[in-house]
Order: structure tokens, then sequence, then C-alpha cells
């Protein structure tokens, strides 16, 4: 990668990360935490407890927007790591962690 991609990729990072922190204060995102449910593993947690996770994570392409956040324990968001969905699954099912 040269880098002029490595600057616009960081630049593209720095905007994503600062819509996320505008999104966590939106009311939208409050009504969200205030229910207190992990969306991955459905525990019930204290709202300022839970974080948010993109279910396309930002280093793999995702956008901070509605649609791409959810709520999530520490644990969850820890273990979920840069997965995808579908990866996850399939981690799960053969065993290992998937390499790219």
């Amino acid at each position: 990668m040269n880098r002029k991609n490595e600057v616009d990729n960081d630049e593209a990072f720095r905007k994503e990360k600062a819509k996320g922190r505008k999104l966590r204060q939106s009311q939208w995102w409050k009504e969200k935490i205030a229910k207190g449910v992990c969306h991955y593993c459905g525990d019930q947690f204290s709202p300022n407890s839970l974080t948010m996770d993109h279910i396309v994570p930002m280093a793999r392409g995702g956008k901070s927007i509605k649609g791409n956040v959810v709520p999530s324990c520490k644990k969850c968001n820890t273990t979920k790591k840069y997965y995808t969905s579908a990866e996850i699954i399939l981690r799960d099912k053969i065993g290992t962690d998937i390499k790219f």
C-alpha cells in the first residue's frame, strides 16, 4: 500500500471514530443501551457497562451508522474481535480462529 492510501485510510478511520462518538451521545443510542441487553449473548447488564460494537468492524470497512452498531457486553465485544457475524459462526463451528 502506498503512503497516500495509508493517509486516506487513517483519515477515513478517524472520521468513523468521530461519527461513533457522536452516535454514542444520541438519544437513539441511549435508548438502545437503556434496555441493558447484549446483542450477542442476550444477557442483562447495566447500561453503562455495555459497549458499542460494529457488526461489520471498522477495520473491515464497517461504518458508524445505526444499522451497523449494537450494544454489546465487554466479554462478547472482546471475543468478537474484528470478525463478522458469519465468521463467528464459522469460527465456532470449526473450533479455531480464522486466519486472513
